[in-house]
């Protein structure tokens, strides 16, 4: 057996004078296969528009902070507790679905399921190209799309949950104009809506009742949780 020297060296272009040692079996041959591409987006680029995003919205939280006074109350008192006890505005909309499900349900399994989701499913190759969600299979999506929404509305209403039922209801409407849309729509919406994915549609409905709910649990909750108009003491 035949002793070789092999020489590295180093070099700050690796295409240009690449430096390799490899061990070739038989009936196998050395293929590298190579695509240059024009840009590639590095760390610090991401790193400087985060610090932007950050910069700009510590400008506006001490902007609101120097022109406008905190809402707060009076002292903690353990003796005397406020009817009604909120929580921070960012858990209201859970505490707005305690007062239609039971505990286990609105604060165990509705936000477990949640955060189960966004661990699973982004590994699931769906709908990696992000075509609309009708382009394809029309009818047979939108036989599973009405099955769906007509179990979650049912279940709504069984439960007695119409603020969360207004939302699905104008999510759904859109979700059908869509379905009859196409991307040669003449209506620029239309168009605008055919060529949404089932994320958006997902992440939308998503959004409309959380914003609903936070909305009612800070505006319109009082003493005992019952509905009250804002604009009466």
């Amino acid at each position: 057996m035949s002793t070789k020297d092999f020489v590295t060296a180093m070099d700050s272009n690796a295409r240009k004078a690449p430096r390799r040692v490899a061990f070739i079996t038989r009936r196998v041959s050395a293929q590298v296969k190579v695509t240059d591409e024009e840009t590639v987006q590095t760390f610090p680029e991401v790193l400087f528009r985060a610090a932007v995003a950050i910069e700009v919205m510590a400008i506006g939280l001490v902007t609101m902070a120097l022109l406008f006074n905190a809402p707060l109350e009076g002292i903690a008192d353990p003796s005397h507790t406020p009817n009604p006890a909120k929580a921070p505005w960012y858990f209201l909309g859970l505490q707005e679905m305690l007062h239609y499900f039971p505990p286990v349900v609105a604060g165990v399994l509705v936000p477990g399921l949640v955060v189960m989701a966004l661990v699973v499913i982004p590994y699931f190759n769906i709908n990696i190209e992000a075509d609309g969600l009708f382009l394809k299979d029309r009818e047979r999506r939108l036989r599973v799309f009405c099955i769906a929404t007509a179990a979650l509305l049912l279940f709504l209403l069984l439960f007695h949950v119409y603020v969360a039922f207004v939302p699905t209801v104008i999510v759904g409407a859109l979700m059908i104009v869509a379905s009859q849309s196409s991307p040669q729509s003449p209506s620029p919406f239309r168009r605008y809506l055919a060529s949404k994915p089932l994320s958006y549609w997902i992440m939308t409905w998503f959004l409309f009742e959380l914003v609903v709910l936070t909305t009612i649990g800070t505006f319109f909750r009082g003493p005992g949780w019952s509905w009250v108009w804002p604009w009466r003491s």
